[in-house]
């Protein structure tokens, strides 16, 4: 095979998700269309320029990310996210006007990480810096989100705050048999009175 065609192979084949197969159409569909591959090009480059929030460990161009920077966020609230990636999906709901704090993953002892390898203590600094009422975690509901979420109880219920997590529980159009215990458990423990 071509050189430069087999090292675009190899390097949209390390992508998560992607296998071979996928590599090959997708390198095929921009071998087809030229004016897509710059495009991509020219995107791919464009990574460059993109780094963290100081603030809050978002994903930002320049500076403190778009959700640090406006003022009408309600700044009293902050929402916990492991990693940056999530907030876009809690940003898509229109439910939440608050700012939000990037973990950088969950307490894990399998994958040694532990609470001092997050960003625990910023969090702790800005609910004291920035007058914050109520912490909201949004952590995956599995162990290492249990133990991440138990571990920032402790450090923030010490400084007089509000800490609620997500609800967890049946997606909307499941039933009850495709329900896991687990989930019908939490479910049970989250109901709201109606």
């Amino acid at each position: 095979m071509i050189e430069p065609l087999e090292e675009l192979l190899a390097a949209l084949s390390r992508l998560p998700g992607i296998g071979r197969r996928s590599a090959e159409r997708i390198a095929f569909f921009l071998l087809a269309k030229p004016g897509e591959g710059k495009r991509l090009a020219e995107a791919l480059a464009g990574l460059d320029r993109i780094g963290r929030c100081p603030q809050c460990g978002n994903f930002a161009s320049d500076g403190l990310c778009s959700i640090c920077r406006d003022p009408k966020r309600d700044g009293t609230v902050i929402c916990v996210v492991a990693r940056p990636w999530e907030i876009p999906h809690l940003e898509r709901t229109g439910e939440y006007r608050g700012r939000y704090h990037v973990l950088g993953g969950l307490i894990s002892p399998t994958k040694n990480v532990g609470a001092e390898d997050l960003a625990v203590a910023g969090l702790v600094e800005r609910v004291k810096a920035e007058g914050v009422r109520e912490v909201i975690l949004a952590l995956e509901p599995k162990l290492e989100g249990d133990l991440t979420a138990m571990h920032l109880l402790r450090v923030l219920k010490p400084l007089g705050i509000a800490v609620s997590q997500l609800a967890h529980g049946i997606p909307v159009g499941r039933d009850l048999e495709s329900a896991d215990e687990l989930t019908l458990g939490r479910a049970l423990k989250g109901r709201t009175p109606l």
